[in-house]
């Protein structure tokens, strides 16, 4: 109704964006909800982090299981996003562009908080193999494909990113021990920003 009323007309690209800005927001927060209702209901305690909760420590066989459906179906959804080279030469749409962004920060936050880098890495590995499998067949990635593959590759630098820059946290160093080294962002946040909160509320 908003842009119906509008006096100057909205490009398509940007009426696209609100849509889907409206419905993916609309989308998370109602599951958000009911995920978190659910979880409380099932005893996880939100004032620890993902791998100290009693409930995922309890969880057989481990959290990766969770997200095992959730990265196959990507996969299979990618395995249908190759046409013919000659047709792959559409480029992607502005609102996919603008998303891509969002979309790799979602990731991130799922791998990092979710502590699924090894699933994400070998699904991304998937993806690689997909595309030289594809090419050898004289096909290449369409605009839905394009827009899922660079979404995994902004993560996994946004991964790298974060990784270095809490390289030298020696509390999160003991907090995650191992080879594989990434924070929680919510225990980066508990540890360094709840503070600040707490100290700003209080000057006040």
């Amino acid at each position: 109704m908003l842009i119906e009323r509008s006096p100057k007309t909205l490009p398509r690209s940007m009426v696209y964006l609100c849509i889907i800005t409206f419905v993916m927001g609309a989308s998370i927060h109602l599951v958000g909800d009911s995920v978190n209702h659910r979880l409380i209901f099932s005893g996880y305690q939100l004032h620890l982090s993902v791998r100290e909760n009693p409930i995922i420590k309890n969880l057989k066989p481990e959290t990766l299981v969770r997200y095992i459906p959730f990265f196959l179906i990507l996969c299979i959804y990618f395995s249908g996003c190759f046409i013919p080279c000659k047709e792959a030469q559409q480029r992607i749409p502005v609102a996919a562009l603008l998303l891509i962004g969002p979309s790799s920060l979602y990731y991130w936050y799922l791998v990092t908080e979710g502590q699924i880098f090894i699933l994400f890495i070998f699904t991304f590995f998937v993806l690689m193999a997909l595309v030289m499998h594809q090419k050898r067949k004289g096909l290449l990635m369409d605009s839905n494909g394009r827009f899922l593959f660079y979404s995994f590759v902004i993560t996994l630098a946004l991964i790298a990113l974060w990784v270095g820059w809490l390289w030298n946290d020696k509390i999160l160093r003991k907090k995650y021990p191992g080879v594989i080294y990434i924070p929680e962002p919510w225990a980066f946040y508990t540890l360094h920003m709840s503070n600040l909160h707490q100290a700003k509320g209080e000057s006040v």
